[in-house]
């Protein structure tokens, strides 16, 4: 009995050391790999400093209508996530992208997670690049609970909010949020484990969109760089107090659009997520609902209806306005 434990543990200790190397090698690759990457890893945009950290905000188009684009939770590169959609905008609006702490081209922080501290850092970057409101709000997932509070905060620096499969405040009331899960991924992401798995770098952006070359090569280099970052995994920790503190606040008075995908890649079935947009928009003095059959990341996949009915959307509350 003693010499078969004795064999087990031998084993055992043979299968963890392997492991260990296979990180090992695998943290060193990763190390490499972003070194190589460092000529590619360059802003598109300005960079700003924010609340003591540098902040990355992208600006294209010269419109009088000046459009706010805020990414989802997780994604890696908010500017071009976006690009397939505010390409098509651009020619007749001020497009802005503004990167979360954390996110594309902005430094990784400790700074919390709290939604006034979020705002505050969104707005802090748009004024300190020069932009000034009011502004349309275009709002992925995670991003509707910052709209939303904005609009409730600053109500005369939002002029519409058009949800691109945006969440609101009911969708975290019986969300299951998976924390050690969340930080495997993490752990996975910073030790380069990323790099080994197949077709994990390709985003909707770049299976939908309509991205370069050049631009899915960048991608991905932002990819290995800015996943399940410090702010992402604080982010998704402090998204139900967040939630909770908006849905105190109100349904704010505000013009909105929202895009409702399938719910495939929000964690809902269809018709539970479809529910939830629809019982939030029916409590709006000025909202409208338009449902896709596309998943999560619409803004990718029908980006010239998206483009076409926000267009529409916004030159009807001009019209609104004159009369």
């Amino acid at each position: 009995m003693k010499k078969m434990l004795k064999h087990m543990m031998i084993i055992f200790t043979i299968i963890f050391g392997i492991f260990v190397l296979l990180f090992i090698a695998s943290f060193i690759n990763h190390k490499i790999q972003l070194s190589k990457e460092d000529k590619l890893f360059i802003p598109t945009g300005k960079i700003v400093e924010v609340n003591g950290h540098q902040m990355h905000v992208y600006i294209e188009g010269n419109g009088d209508e000046t459009l706010v684009f805020m990414s989802g939770g997780g994604t890696s590169s908010s500017i071009l996530d976006f690009k397939s959609l505010y390409s098509l905008l651009s020619d007749k609006y001020k497009i802005v992208v503004v990167e979360k702490a954390g996110y594309g081209f902005s430094e990784v922080t400790n700074s919390a997670r709290d939604i006034d501290t979020i705002l505050s850092e969104t707005r802090g970057a748009l004024l300190k690049s020069g932009v000034e409101g009011p502004y349309m709000l275009f709002p992925h997932s995670m991003s509707g609970i910052e709209a939303l509070y904005w609009a409730q905060e600053y109500p005369d620096e939002v002029k519409a909010i058009i949800g691109l499969d945006m969440a609101v405040p009911a969708a975290y009331e019986g969300y299951d949020i998976n924390m050690p899960l969340i930080r495997l991924g993490a752990f996975v992401a910073n030790t380069g484990l990323t790099r080994w798995i197949p077709n994990l770098s390709e985003s909707d952006a770049i299976k939908y969109g309509t991205l370069s070359d050049e631009e899915k090569e960048l991608y991905k280099v932002i990819f290995y760089r800015r996943t399940s970052t410090k702010n992402m995994i604080n982010e998704v920790n402090e998204i139900k107090t967040n939630a909770k503190k908006v849905e105190e606040g109100g349904m704010p008075y505000v013009p909105m659009l929202l895009f409702s995908s399938n719910g495939q890649g929000t964690g809902w079935d269809g018709n539970t997520w479809n529910s939830i947009q629809k019982d939030f928009i029916s409590n709006a003095d000025n909202g409208k609902l338009i449902k896709l059959a596309c998943s999560h990341y619409v803004h990718n996949i029908e980006n010239e209806r998206i483009a076409k009915e926000s267009e529409k959307f916004m030159e009807s509350l001009k019209l609104l306005k004159t009369n």
